[in-house]
């Protein structure tokens, strides 16, 4: 959504000729003690929708590149930016969770190419990504709310309310992913329907030479709030990856899911902004975040204002959830190839869902939704762009170096063609992170710094026999 490397250089190998070349494949693990009841696993449709909610939730959020650089360039960003980055990260998890499906995702792939220290580095990184994002959920759920509690503004009630509806929220993970999955369907539906009406009676108002307009010639063009928008509205494919050990029929699932939901996510985001640019006449500076819902009203009256922030607050629900069950799996994941102690990878008695992992996002995104994390957030994104930088370095090198390992979907290019595919994303998180300010950087790298030390605890924990440990796959 819109929030806001050190590449490591491995020894030289040819590539395998033999099926002894290959790197073993992931065999998830289970702990602790008592055997866990077999969980129904998510099937396609709920699939679907987890992924949206992990990418979009729908198109809030997209009027700031109508603001910072006109129509024409906000629907042509809108249709371009998607092959030049959703396509790419969404062939990439398609391949790598296919090739290795076990609740590890970009965890597993790093580890793989790089070695454990890039492996539990890539956690950190994602993992602090992931959960600083997930509590902003809460806060936009109470943002909606206060607007008819006007109490819940600030002081107690506010930090009462911030907890308890991250607690409910968290609870619904806790009964089950697959709960979550159905759960998605329905609010991704509910969200996306005052969108569907707003279009409908738009329709007859549109004029479509105003979809030419490049904007207010009185303004400079902000690219950098430009560029943001769209890369921070259309990222996140990769998420879902950490939930692969718990897909009916992964290697089968996940490729046709991620392709319908590309579609959705990219459909969600242009329409509805072909409809009300088209259709309403208005100025520039007006499109901030949160103007569908005064267009909405110019359109059909306040009735469907009130429809699109109700579906805006169902939408935060909707992302919390989905990217709360990527994060809880992640940890879980980490446990089952031996990066984290064998106890993170406990899942719960009755529902089969790792609730260290729930526990550990939950209590740090209630603590971040108490902060002023405007910071902390854009440092959370520059950490989730060089993770991405260790993705597609991983992606390459796992495709050049086990290039005859059995791949369920193959991304269909050679790897001349599949390098110039990531060497574009990757420049443009080049450009978004050498803009960044100083206190980002520095926030960044004492985090960075953080999972550096906490991967030579690790590997003194297993040295020393503190803690039990899977076994890593190259063990």
């Amino acid at each position: 959504m819109d929030h806001q490397i050190g590449v490591p250089n491995p020894h030289p190998h040819q590539k395998p000729t033999s099926n002894s070349d290959l790197p073993p494949p992931i065999l998830p693990t289970t702990t602790p003690n008592s055997p866990i009841p077999a969980a129904k696993k998510l099937t396609l449709i709920p699939l679907i929708f987890l992924i949206y909610f992990e990418v979009a939730g729908g198109p809030y959020g997209e009027e700031p590149a109508v603001q910072a650089a006109g129509p024409l360039l906000a629907i042509i960003g809108f249709i371009v930016f998607p092959f030049i980055w959703s396509v790419p990260e969404a062939l990439i998890t398609a391949e790598l969770s296919t090739a290795f499906p076990g609740n590890g995702g970009f965890v597993i792939w790093a580890q793989r190419a790089f070695g454990p220290f890039w492996g539990s580095l890539m956690g950190t990184w994602k993992i602090l990504s992931g959960v600083i994002n997930i509590a902003a959920y809460p806060v936009l759920c109470i943002n909606y709310i206060q607007k008819i509690a006007p109490q819940l503004q600030s002081g107690w009630p506010r930090r009462t309310a911030l907890l308890a509806s991250s607690v409910v929220l968290a609870a619904l993970n806790y009964i089950g992913l697959t709960i979550v999955g159905y759960v998605a369907v329905v609010l991704a539906l509910l969200s996306i329907l005052p969108f569907i009406l707003m279009t409908l009676i738009a329709i007859p108002k549109i004029k479509p030479h105003r979809w030419g307009n490049p904007g207010d010639k009185s303004i400079k063009t902000d690219w950098n709030l430009y560029l943001n928008t769209l890369f921070w509205n259309l990222n996140f494919w990769d998420n879902v990856s950490t939930l692969a050990g718990e897909v009916e029929k992964p290697k089968k699932t996940f490729p046709i899911a991620l392709f319908i939901s590309v579609i959705i996510t990219c459909l969600s985001y242009l329409i509805p902004l072909l409809a009300v640019t088209g259709a309403v006449d208005i100025q520039q500076s007006a499109w901030e975040s949160g103007f569908h819902a005064q267009a909405a009203e110019t359109l059909a009256g306040k009735w469907l204002k009130i429809l699109l922030e109700i579906g805006a607050c169902l939408s935060a629900i909707g992302l919390f959830e989905a990217q709360l069950s990527s994060s809880a799996y992640q940890i879980l994941g980490m446990a089952e190839i031996g990066i984290l102690p064998k106890f993170f990878a406990a899942r719960a008695k009755w529902f089969n869902t790792p609730w260290i992992g729930i526990v550990i996002c939950t209590a740090i995104s209630v603590g971040v939704s108490y902060l002023d994390f405007t910071d902390i957030v854009a440092s959370a994104n520059f950490m989730y762009s060089l993770g991405m930088l260790l993705e597609f370095s991983s992606f390459i090198w796992l495709r050049w170096k086990h290039s005859a390992m059995e791949r369920p979907f193959k991304v269909p290019l050679e790897l001349p063609g599949l390098i110039v595919m990531c060497l574009v994303p990757s420049a443009f998180l080049v450009v978004l992170m050498v803009f960044t300010h100083t206190t980002v950087f520095l926030v960044s790298a004492s985090m960075t710094a953080a999972g550096i030390v906490w991967f030579g605890l690790m590997k003194i924990c297993r040295k020393k026999k503190i803690f039990i440990f899977n076994p890593r796959p190259e063990d």
